[in-house]
């Protein structure tokens, strides 16, 4: 299995989550909220921000703007469907402006291109990879082309069967891609936890020897935490600075104090999660000297008695005969008297 490296920044199994701010349109067309939610991004911690590069002829087709004129949710749709494209998409020019002012703060820039015009813009920006939408998954000529750059790409899998992601991946390979990550993702906003199965985590990885994250569209911070516990490498999650922002992802984003909650607590878990290895450490040894028990006897005895099992009681501190010595005590004879409840030693026996 083939990491990535992002950046200078590793990504895969063994390595910190790699954890992506996905702003997507939340900037709401607006380059001064866009940098105001980038540098939330990097005060919290997160590896990269991400947006999504595709323009009004690139993403959707005339006869769906057509359709889609009127919409009776105001808060999330100001207008008609082309109105908003037009409105939130980002051109060329925002483009550069953005890459540069990620690069000014140092924090790295990714977005998803969805077509091959903005594979050429975003190879223009030299991006150290590229990202994939769940809804190009079976989008095989961008796949191809993506591809042919020979960079990192990482695949969200919202929507796709397991011969979809199977497809995707051989593409990828065929035509020259560098290392490969998938998401497991659900494509529903937001989906219920029933939905979520994040054991696919585990299973894509085993079944297609990548590293695999999670693209995660749930409300708070529980599951995408959950996530890490089950070795996730990546987490990816949309990014707000206030959720009651009108527009389309703000109400399912994570605000800076959620990020900042899941940055520093992916890491924790992700160092708790630690070795296999069974190991007893030092400190727990001197604390065995507190916390566990020694032989006492349970009632006054004589010297020259034999001890018996029903003559022992076992307490703290754990530092003289241990209750798995009690076989080698049993049957013995005391060469001293012996109070109730006294600590015994083995000087104390014959």
């Amino acid at each position: 299995m083939e990491n990535l490296n992002i950046q200078g920044r590793t990504v895969g199994p063994g390595q910190p989550p790699y954890i992506i701010a996905e702003i997507g349109s939340n900037h709401n067309g607006d380059l001064n909220l866009c940098k105001k939610i980038i540098d939330a991004a990097k005060a919290c911690g997160a590896d990269a921000v991400k947006f999504q590069s595709w323009n009004k002829e690139s993403l959707i087709s005339k006869a769906e703007y057509a359709r889609n004129t009127n919409y009776s949710d105001k808060k999330k749709h100001f207008g008609s469907l082309e109105e908003m494209v037009e409105k939130y998409h980002l051109t060329p020019e925002q483009h550069i402006e953005i890459s540069q002012y990620c690069s000014d703060i140092k924090i790295t820039f990714l977005s998803s291109a969805f077509s091959g015009e903005e594979v050429d813009l975003l190879i223009s920006l030299d991006v150290p990879a590229f990202k994939v939408a769940s809804m190009d998954i079976n989008n095989l000529p961008l796949l191809r082309y993506i591809a042919s750059k020979h960079k990192p790409v990482i695949v969200s899998t919202g929507m796709a069967t397991l011969g979809e992601i199977e497809q995707a991946l051989g593409i990828l390979k065929t035509f020259g891609a560098g290392p490969i990550a998938l998401l497991h993702c659900i494509s529903i906003y937001p989906p219920i936890c029933n939905n979520i199965n994040l054991r696919n985590i585990p299973m894509l990885q085993q079944v297609f020897e990548v590293p695999v994250g999670f693209s995660d569209h749930s409300l708070g911070t529980s599951i995408p935490l959950a996530a890490v516990a089950l070795n996730t490498c990546i987490i990816e999650k949309h990014f707000t600075l206030d959720k009651n922002f009108n527009g389309w992802d703000h109400a399912i984003s994570a605000n800076p104090d959620e990020l900042s909650y899941l940055v520093k607590e992916s890491r924790n878990i992700f160092n708790s999660l630690g070795s296999a290895t069974r190991i007893v450490y030092d400190d727990e040894y001197e604390k065995r000297k507190k916390f566990r028990r020694r032989a006492v006897a349970k009632y006054a005895m004589h010297k020259g008695e034999v001890i018996k099992e029903n003559g022992l009681a076992f307490k703290r501190p754990g530092n003289g005969i241990n209750p798995d010595e009690i076989d080698y005590i049993i049957g013995r004879t005391l060469n001293k008297d012996i109070q109730q409840d006294q600590e015994l030693e083995w000087s104390d026996l014959f």
